[in-house]
């Protein structure tokens, strides 16, 4: 059964009745239905395109978290960047230097990793130049630590090696300061005492009466004691981390090829052999072959006013006895 409905008339100024059916009713429910949908669709698509859905913004957030922590991530290596820096030059200019050691090269330090393509993977990634250059500092600094880490290996081998080191390096003078004379000639350009020309002088001549005890200024193994042009009877001590001595124009010799010898030990004794114009004995530091002035060595056994003595005649001596 029909169902009514009233409706205002105006021109009869009353309520007149009006008869819907079953099949209006239905399609104005469908048209009710229909715009609603609509508008739920409109609404709906009007949020998704402004704010997105939930699970999007979800993951805008999870992005922008991780964009953060990316950012902190290279100021924090960035940090960790400059301590690491600091530690290597300790390292070079402060360890190494101690031990005698040649510093790590920047080419070791700060070589390249991994290959051209080592990134690619990462190129089509959401912040990818953020992505790659956070990853390449991470690659950059593991590289650093390795090297620093095996330096400090080294370090530590050096710092057990310590005594034996401070043993071999040349301490003392190759003859008691009561035993020689003077100072014949320093380190340095000097005029040859027989072909009046300039030349430079490679060691110290110390002149003395001729048996006068030459003692091996720190510990090492005897490769020389021979006698060789120029320089007499000569002997040549190896001690290790690069370091040798020689002692020439000797009158005999207390030692032998191969012989292991302590700081202090007798080793020679001063002599007149070879190109020399007086008892006198000719002395050289060596490191990795190249000479040192020897008078930067004698810091065992003399005073601090002997010692500025010694400079002072040094230089001021100008020819030599060999």
């Amino acid at each position: 059964m029909a169902k009514t409905k009233y409706q205002f008339n105006p021109e009869s100024i009353s309520y007149e009745k009006v008869e819907i059916n079953i099949k209006t009713r239905i399609v104005n429910g469908l048209k009710h239905m229909a715009s609603s949908s609509v508008l739920a669709i409109v609404m709906v698509a009007v949020l998704f395109y402004f704010f997105g859905s939930p699970k999007e913004r979800s993951l805008q957030r999870e992005n922008q978290k991780l964009l953060t922590q990316y950012n902190r991530l290279n100021t924090e290596l960035q940090q960790v960047q400059t301590v690491l820096g600091d530690l290597e030059q300790r390292d070079d200019n402060i360890y190494r230097v101690i031990f005698e050691a040649e510093p790590i090269h920047s080419n070791i330090r700060k070589a390249g990793v991994g290959g051209v393509n080592r990134y690619k993977q990462l190129e089509n990634m959401e912040n990818a130049d953020l992505v790659i250059k956070t990853t390449k500092k991470l690659d950059q600094l593991s590289k650093s630590l390795y090297v620093q880490t095996k330096s400090y290996d080294d370090v530590e081998e050096m710092v057990k090696n310590k005594f034996k080191l401070l043993s071999a390096i040349p301490a003392i003078m190759p003859l008691a300061i009561k035993d020689f004379g003077r100072i014949s000639a320093g380190y340095g350009w000097r005029i040859h005492p027989i072909y009046k020309t300039k030349k430079f002088h490679d060691g110290m001549d110390f002149t003395g009466k001729i048996g006068t005890p030459i003692y091996a200024t720190g510990d090492g193994v005897v490769k020389v004691a021979k006698k060789e042009r120029g320089y007499g009877k000569k002997v040549v001590i190896d001690h290790g981390y690069g370091y040798t001595t020689v002692y020439a124009h000797l009158d005999s010799y207390r030692v032998k090829r191969g012989q292991k010898v302590k700081r202090g030990e007798i080793i020679a004794e001063l002599g007149n052999t070879g190109v020399s114009t007086g008892p006198h004995l000719h002395y050289e530091v060596r490191k990795n072959r190249k000479t040192l002035n020897p008078i930067n060595y004698y810091f065992n056994d003399i005073t601090a006013d002997e010692y500025d003595s010694m400079v002072a005649y040094a230089e001021n001596t100008g020819q030599t006895m060999d």
